[in-house]
């Protein structure tokens, strides 16, 4: 496992005001301008995992496409987040109980959303999505292991391009650019060497750019993961989350070598 999520325990960098439930819950009493717009984008950031699932469930890349899609319009048109609840557990347990329901008792009933009637209309490619599921093996591979792997890469991939804009902001982006794989434990020995070399730093000067991409990588993992939970200040409940990130990264997918 990559030694950035085994030391992925670091203290939180600052406090989080905003959580998806926080954002949840304020959608489904308000139903403001501005807490629609914050859901649409968690429907895209969170998109990739339940696509996962749905292509796994044995439909094809169009109709995966399309149920993915419905499924978050209906949720967003429809306003059912106001049955949301922190309490019964996870954000990500939240979204794949709602698609579950979604694919038997809505889908299979042929209650397919109009397009235009009123929803909110979501536009999505995914051909990434398909990319990354065609890497996948196939046999044996549950739908529901599927979805909590593109979870945990998803909330890898938020974590990096949070750390990409730090960079940015501060004048730093090429050199985020040189040592992003390096941001959970590569690049040891020679590689470290050339790397330097390349960058004209000394080996220690390059060490210490390592280490501080991988601290910052490891508290916006935190971030990332504390943003999905009800109580994101409850440190044993992060600790819980990334520990079950790092299991599922962990298992060996059925089919690899």
């Amino acid at each position: 496992m990559n030694p950035a999520l085994s030391d992925a325990m670091h203290p939180m960098a600052s406090p989080f005001a905003t959580t998806h439930w926080s954002l949840v819950l304020d959608a489904g009493h308000s139903g403001s301008a501005t807490s629609e717009a914050a859901l649409e984008k968690l429907c895209r950031t969170y998109w990739a995992p339940l696509y996962s699932y749905v292509r796994r469930h044995g439909h094809g890349p169009e109709d995966s496409q399309d149920l993915t899609q419905s499924f978050f319009e209906r949720l967003l048109s429809e306003s059912r987040f106001r049955l949301a609840d922190p309490a019964r557990g996870r954000f990500r347990t939240f979204l794949l109980t709602g698609l579950k329901h979604f694919l038997v008792n809505e889908w299979k009933r042929g209650q397919r959303l109009k397009r235009g009637a009123g929803a909110v209309h979501l536009s999505f490619n995914c051909d990434p999505e398909e990319a990354f599921y065609a890497r996948e093996p196939v046999d044996e591979t549950t739908p529901e292991h599927l979805y909590e792997r593109r979870w945990a890469l998803r909330l890898l991939e938020e974590a990096m391009e949070a750390v990409r804009k730090d960079y940015v902001r501060s004048n730093q982006g090429a050199l985020f650019e040189a040592l992003r794989g390096s941001a959970w434990g590569d690049g040891e020995g020679g590689r470290y060497q050339d790397l330097a070399a390349r960058l004209g730093l000394s080996e220690g000067a390059f060490k210490v750019a390592v280490f501080r991409l991988r601290q910052r990588f490891r508290e916006r993992l935190r971030e990332a993961v504390a943003a999905t939970l009800p109580d994101p200040r409850n440190r044993y409940e992060v600790e819980d989350e990334i520990r079950h990130l790092q299991e599922t990264l962990r298992q060996p997918r059925s089919g690899a070598a």
